[in-house]
């Protein structure tokens, strides 16, 4: 058919009219069902059929203009009327009216609809310009209830809340409280206006996990909290096998609820399934548990290692799982084995966790404690942690370890300023409170240390090493040990982690000179080794040692010192490099007299861990140093040390060897230097104000 005869048979048979007669009533239904599917609460997939069986409509009901046409005798083919019969009849008229009445309704609901808009956008303007608009895209995660009848699997709960607020804390448009903050409220609380005003948020994600077998069914619900106004809710029914973009779905929900804007990078972040193993994951879910942990105990470091190291072996590629266990390795190093093993395992886990996926945020966090902690490369680690910041901006752990490089390399200013931040952005962080008031505790400025401490008592009163610690910083304040014993009684009578209870029990009594007690407390505890605070595991026999001292039995004293020394020097040779080992060596070797070896321990000490590079671990050797001088009867350069030492920063700890006016005044350890005038003086005197900028 020739072109011009076709577009002829077109305009003959109606085809045009047809198809912006389709086109019209198509738009008007369309624009009908998005307004009453959703008052009927009707499925989304019901819409989508609907608007695809409309599209699919148009080229049949083209197709059936062509091969038919209405007539005033009813419907004929178009082959059967001869084209000077085809004009236009009272019918056709009447089509035509229909057509244009469409078109002014379509445009009259067309320009409503653009009106409302704008109204609309008018009304929301004043609550994008008022005051508290910063809060808007405010959230916090409060734990989810665990619905599941076993009741040890509530730790798979409280994974998916962690896992939730991870992946919420790669999103830089919103401000998003950290799980610690948050650990203590309950589920679904009556009183949620309360607890907003308390975290300093707008919003609040609530929800709960049931798991059954190998199937997990989530619930959420994202609630204004000032009005109680749901925003967004959505249930998951999922296989555990697929469980791993959940976090990812409702990180980019309630995004899109708060009106907050992802990046592409963020888009992909948010999106990536950190490993398609189930039992893997479940594995990761507990090694977070552990880790995660307030006090920081050994068992428990150890406990996220082992369970980190499985899932790694059910899923070679779960970069995030070889991050959180170079991040945990790190900080047994540095807390407790400073060994070479764990060196090269933190190291080689950081990397491989960047190698599989290189803009990971928690890769480049777990390089940075490497590099803080093992390495002492604070430059290297401030790097990492501004590339960990970019892929992580609500990260609170970011923050805390860039204010603690900062404190470590004794600039005081910057590290206080950043502590304060972190507090002004998450205010119930029990772990940024902690680690501000251990700063105001090394600055030996007691009455704030003691504020910090008790907060995060009110948020962590189960913390024993926190009572215990606070009790320290109430004898260093006032000069009584009553505090310390008060707290060690309030503790359950089994409860001695690592030994750290035993430590603060034998330590009070020694300090009041009570060598029955000292010896009480060593004799119930069923460990070998004892973990100071210092971090080094001590054998019981040099612990013994001291309690034969201060009694009067040396004889008895050298031979538990000399027991002691084999595992003493062990821990040194398989952790040469550390500066606080190798102090602990020296002060064992003044014990025994031997005092060619103490110093020699001592210096190397001190070079390993200069206080101009190392302002914690530094000023602590040099106590140790100090208090080996005092033993050997080097009287006049423990003095003038004592003078310095009790105005530099962090030459203060929860041991023995630490150096406040109540320490030298309390503890049986400086009694060769009592009859020293210039010892006498500076016990009579007020304490030094310490000295940092």
């Amino acid at each position: 058919m020739e072109p011009a005869t076709f577009l002829t048979e077109l305009k003959r048979r109606k085809v045009y009219r047809v198809a912006v007669a389709y086109a019209i009533v198509a738009w008007l239904l369309i624009q009908a069902a998005s307004i009453l599917f959703p008052t009927f609460e009707a499925p989304p997939w019901v819409m989508k059929v609907f608007v695809s069986a409309v599209i699919l409509g148009f080229p049949v009901a083209l197709i059936l203009a062509w091969a038919f046409e209405l007539t005033p005798e009813g419907i004929r083919r178009s082959e059967e009327i001869p084209p000077r019969e085809s004009k236009p009849s009272k019918v056709g008229r009447r089509w035509t009216a229909i057509i244009v009445a469409a078109a002014v309704l379509a445009a009259a609901l067309l320009a409503f609809q653009f009106a409302r808009t704008r109204r609309s956008s008018t009304a929301e303007l004043p609550k994008q310009t008022a005051p508290t608009a910063t809060l808007d895209k405010s959230v916090a995660v409060l734990p989810f209830e665990n619905l599941s009848s076993d009741k040890e699997n509530a730790f798979f709960a409280q994974g998916i809340q962690d896992e939730i607020i991870t992946t919420l804390s790669r999103i830089s448009g919103l401000r998003v409280i950290s799980r610690t903050s948050t650990a203590r409220y309950n589920s679904a609380p009556e009183n949620l206006p309360e607890i907003a005003r308390q975290l300093r948020v707008s919003n609040v994600l609530e929800g709960s996990v049931q798991k059954v077998g190998d199937r997990v069914h989530i619930n959420v619900q994202l609630i204004q909290a000032d009005n109680d106004a749901h925003l967004w809710a959505q249930s998951y029914d999922r296989q555990l096998t697929d469980i791993f973009g959940v976090e990812g779905e409702v990180a980019k929900s309630i995004a899109e609820s708060l009106q907050a804007t992802l990046s592409p990078q963020e888009k992909a972040r948010v999106e990536i399934k950190p490993t398609t193993n189930a039992d893997a994951y479940v594995l990761y879910l507990r090694g977070r548990d552990y880790q995660t942990r307030p006090d920081n105990l050994l068992q428990d470091f150890k406990s996220a290692i082992n369970l980190y190291d499985q899932a790694i072996k059910l899923d070679p590629k779960f970069a995030l799982a070889h991050a959180r266990l170079s991040a945990t390795t790190s900080l047994l190093y540095h807390f407790y084995e400073p060994t070479e093993t764990w060196k090269q395992k933190a190291h080689g886990e950081a990397l491989e966790s960047l190698r599989l996926q290189p803009s990971l945020g928690e890769g480049h966090l777990a390089l940075g404690l490497y590099d803080y902690y093992t390495e002492g490369d604070y430059d290297a680690a401030l790097r990492e942690l501004r590339l960990a910041g970019e892929a992580l901006p609500n990260d609170v752990d970011v923050g805390l370890y860039t204010a603690a490089v900062e404190r470590r390399r004794g600039s005081w200013t910057q590290a206080l300023a950043a502590y304060q931040h972190a507090e002004q952005l998450d205010p119930r962080n029990s772990i940024t409170l902690y680690d501000s008031s251990q700063t105001y505790f090394g600055l030996r400025d007691w009455r704030t240390a003691a504020e910090g401490m008790d907060r995060v008592l009110a948020l962590f009163p189960d913390s024993f090493n926190v009572k215990i610690q606070r009790a320290y910083i109430e004898f260093y304040w006032k000069g009584s040990t009553a505090p310390i014993k008060a707290a060690l009684q309030s503790l359950p009578p089994n409860l001695d982690p690592d030994g750290v209870v035993t430590f603060a029990r034998w330590d009070v009594s020694l300090m009041d000179r009570d060598v029955d007690g000292a010896e009480k407390a060593l004799a119930t505890c069923q460990l070998d080794t004892i973990t100071s605070q210092t971090g080094v595991r001590l054998p019981k026999s040099y612990l013994q040692a001291y309690v034969d001292l201060v009694r009067g039995d040396a004889a008895k004293a050298q031979a538990e010192f000399e027991a002691a020394r084999p595992a003493i020097e062990k821990i040194v040779a398989d952790s040469p490099q550390d500066g606080t080992r190798r102090a602990q060596l020296g002060l064992l070797y003044a014990f025994l007299g031997r005092k060619e070896d103490a110093l020699r321990e001592g210096q190397r000490a001190m070079e390993l861990k200069p206080i101009t590079h190392d302002v914690i671990e530094g000023a602590v050797v040099e106590d140790f140093y100090t208090l080996a001088c005092a033993r050997l009867g080097k009287t006049d350069e423990a003095i003038n040390r004592i003078e310095r030492l009790l105005t530099t920063p962090f030459a203060v700890d929860y041991a023995d060897e630490s150096i406040t006016l109540s320490d030298l005044r309390q503890r049986w350890e400086w009694d060769p230097l009592r009859n020293d005038p210039r010892f006498q003086k500076i016990l009579a005197g007020p304490e030094p104000k310490t000295l940092y900028k």
